[in-house]
Formats: structure tokens, C-alpha cells, sequence
């Protein structure tokens, strides 16, 4: 199957300003101009089969700025969470409310007033990324490396349907500003190659091509390497 790359947008005004944006239209300050720039060198040397994003206009501008000449493709499951009246909200003020224990300790619980769900939010995300992989697999082949653009708590989300851990145990995953997160999913099982990597090298995430992989009498690709493997190759 193709890897994704899972981008997560950079800093916005509400970041900076310790408020909760959900899906009001704010848009990166410098300092996520700066980071989608950084995180863009790192990107355009890949041969991204196709760039995904959210609609929100900070996913938007972070790929205008990190792969100027890519035509994105919105997808709406990759949007935001829902979190209803908690938009636009101060962090610290939330921090008091009663449903915000149950955000951080029981989050598939969770249901914000007049939004929706976290576990609404997982599936619909999870639903999203494995439909578009597949399709990108059956058009490019799985050597194929494509990216998506979203938000925090979406790919954490993601994150933990990979792992195979219950939502409730996401809060442990971190996704920074303008972070890459890369997930190669197999017939069998997904595998996490790559987790929050704001630095650094990206060009061993693409798989080699098929000629140098390795012969059907091998291991699956849905195994996982005993003892640890070698890992990426160039």
C-alpha cells in the first residue's frame, strides 16, 4: 500500500493566543508562515502521488506556502472536530468545564454542546485517509507516497486507529505545528513509520522501487521485521 504523510498545519493566531479555533477560519501567524516554508524543503524533493487537505483555510495556507506547486484536493473528513460552542474559547477558561476531564481522560465519551462527537470525529477521519490510500494504491501503485493536511486532534485520531489503541488512550500522541507524521498501511496491519517529526530527513520514507524490493518468497509486507530490522534503505 502507499504511505502517508500526515501534515498537521502551522501555528495560527488561536494557537499563539492559547484559544481553541475548531473550525472558525483563522489563518497562520509568522511564526506558522515561517514553519510551513521550513517544513515545505523538506517536502519538495518527495514525489507525492497527490496532496489532501482540509478545507480550513490554515490547512490551505500551509500548503500554499509548503508546496507551492501542488493543486490540493479538499477533503471534508479531514476537517476539524467539530468542538461546537467551545470555538473560539480561551483554553484556560475550558479547562474549568465539566466535560473537560472527559475530553482528556474518556475522549470517545466526549460530545461537545452543539458539535459533535470525538468518536464521530475518529471515524469519519479514519474512514477519509484509508479511502484515499486505496485509491491512491490502485492508481499508482504501492510504492506511491501521498500527503494529507489536517489538524491535531484528526491525526492523532489517525495515530491511534494505527497503533491499534482505543481512542481513549490518544491524548498520548502529539502532533505539533507543521509536524509529519507518516503511516504505511498493509493488507494486514498499519505501521507507523514516522511520529510528530518537525526536523530532519524525509526522503527515506519513500519505499524503494519495486525491482529492488524484496523477492514474493520473502517476508509479506504486512509482517513486521523480527528483531527490528535494518530500516529504510536507499
Amino acid at each position: 500500500m502507499a504511505t502517508l504523510l500526515l501534515l498537521r498545519h502551522g501555528r495560527t493566531t488561536a494557537n499563539a493566543e492559547g484559544g481553541l479555533a475548531g473550525r472558525q477560519p483563522v489563518e497562520l501567524d509568522d511564526t506558522g508562515r515561517a514553519q510551513a516554508e521550513a517544513v515545505g524543503q523538506r517536502l519538495r524533493g518527495l514525489p507525492l502521488a497527490a496532496v489532501v487537505t482540509s478545507p480550513l483555510i490554515r490547512c490551505r495556507q500551509t500548503l500554499q506556502l509548503a508546496l507551492p506547486q501542488a493543486t490540493p484536493m479538499v477533503e471534508d473528513g479531514l476537517i476539524e472536530c467539530g468542538y461546537g460552542a467551545w470555538e473560539g474559547q480561551p483554553l484556560k477558561k475550558l479547562a474549568k468545564e465539566k466535560l473537560w476531564p472527559v475530553v482528556q481522560q474518556h475522549p470517545s465519551a466526549a460530545v461537545f454542546p452543539d458539535g459533535e462527537s470525538m468518536a464521530q470525529m475518529s471515524a469519519r477521519a479514519v474512514a477519509a485517509v484509508r479511502a484515499w490510500d486505496a485509491r491512491i494504491t490502485a492508481e499508482h501503485g504501492p510504492e506511491a507516497v501521498w500527503l494529507a493536511c489536517s489538524h491535531g486532534d484528526v491525526i492523532k485520531a489517525i495515530v491511534a486507529d494505527a497503533l491499534g489503541v482505543h481512542l481513549d488512550l490518544f491524548q498520548r500522541i502529539v502532533a505539533d505545528p507543521a509536524s509529519v507524521t507518516a503511516i504505511r498501511y498493509t493488507p494486514l496491519r498499519p505501521f507507523l513509520v514516522r511520529l510528530n517529526d518537525t526536523g530532519g530527513d524525509l526522503a527515506s520514507l519513500v519505499p524503494p522501487p519495486a525491482r529492488r524490493r524484496r523477492r514474493a518468497t520473502g517476508p509479506a509486507d504486512s509482517d513486521a521485521a523480527v528483531g527490528g530490522g535494518a530500516g529504510a534503505t536507499g
